[in-house]
């Protein structure tokens, strides 16, 4: 019989035991796994007030060459970064090459278009200036100083005040902010076990077994390495032709012959919301594309189980977007 001080002490000890526990299962549980994918980082440090002029330039049509075009044009934010076309129109009219990417996660990529010609935020945004928007410094830089309040903020937060290199670094450290982290493989990853499904964890080993890490890996699941487009034949690609592509390639970058139809490897970050997919912008849908892939980078034929599977794994990279500080 259990006298009347010792029941509840009895009860209040396994209760601070219990609690003891819980915390220590809880630790061992968020301890980060030994994976080749590494967690978005939770946010990256800004200058607060060159995010906010950069914010503003990067939604400003008066950069491109007849005030009709802005980043945010071809790169929607509402659009997870991209314009869901399989490719765009510059400011003269004339289509682009290749598949509009992202913006988002970019300065985790080893360069920056499909064949990597620049390596900074900064460069890019010279060229899409120059290029996509069809414009020369001198008439951004006219435009962008008739304005009183751009004026003003320039000259706070820049000592030479409205030049082009600080429109360019202004832009970069928006786009800094651009990271989309704690999607539910992230969590997992930090060791949040159930973040995941069985069948989502299923699929990341399959993912893993098939091979298809070895090009997507890394914080950005590719985006780090160039790599042949279709290993096999062209047609498994989703390019019916077998002649030479008319993208520019790697081998424009580097004038390597053995770079011809060689491009970055894209990130996988969002995908199930950055369609049309691969660098022509064909194909439509993710379930065809991870079919096309496994087979033309990997010569395998998969089942649609196997499909279904990569597809549910794929699912668990859909992050939030820009991070948790701003």
């Amino acid at each position: 019989m259990w006298s009347s001080c010792a029941r509840p002490c009895f009860v209040l000890l396994f209760g601070v035991l219990l609690g003891w526990l819980t915390v220590v299962t809880e630790t061992w549980a968020s301890e980060p796994r030994n994976e080749p994918v590494l967690p978005i980082p939770t946010c990256t440090a800004m200058d607060g007030e060159k995010v906010r002029l950069g914010k503003r330039l990067y939604h400003d049509v008066r950069l491109s060459a007849n005030n009709s075009v802005s980043c945010a044009t071809c790169h929607p934010l509402d659009g997870w970064g991209m314009d869901g076309i399989p490719v765009s129109t510059r400011v003269d009219g004339v289509a682009n090459t290749v598949n509009t990417p992202t913006v988002f996660n970019a300065l985790f990529n080893i360069g920056l278009f499909w064949n990597g010609r620049v390596t900074s935020l900064e460069d890019q945004i010279e060229e899409a200036v120059r290029v996509e928007m069809g414009a020369t410094w001198n008439d951004v830089l006219r435009k962008i100083s008739q304005d009183e309040s751009y004026r003003q903020s320039f000259a706070r937060v820049y000592r030479g005040g409205i030049q082009a290199v600080n429109i360019r670094d202004a832009l970069a450290e928006f786009e800094r902010l651009l990271i989309t982290p704690n999607s539910r493989f992230d969590r997992y990853l930090r060791g949040e076990d159930q973040a995941i499904t069985p069948e989502e964890k299923q699929g990341y080993e399959l993912f893993k077994k098939l091979g298809c890490i070895s090009c997507h890996q890394g914080v950005n699941l590719g985006g780090n390495l160039f790599h042949r487009s279709g290993i096999f034949p062209r047609q498994e690609m989703g390019q019916e032709t077998a002649a030479a592509p008319p993208e520019p390639d790697r081998m424009a970058v580097t004038g390597n012959k053995e770079d011809a139809e060689v491009f970055k490897v894209p990130s996988l970050r969002n995908v199930t919301r950055t369609a049309p997919y691969f660098h022509h912008g064909q194909v439509k849908t993710l379930e065809e594309a991870v079919t096309l892939m496994a087979r033309g980078q990997l010569g395998r034929i998969i089942s649609v189980q196997e499909r279904d599977l990569l597809v549910g794994f794929l699912r668990t990279l859909e992050g939030t977007l820009y991070g948790e500080c701003r």
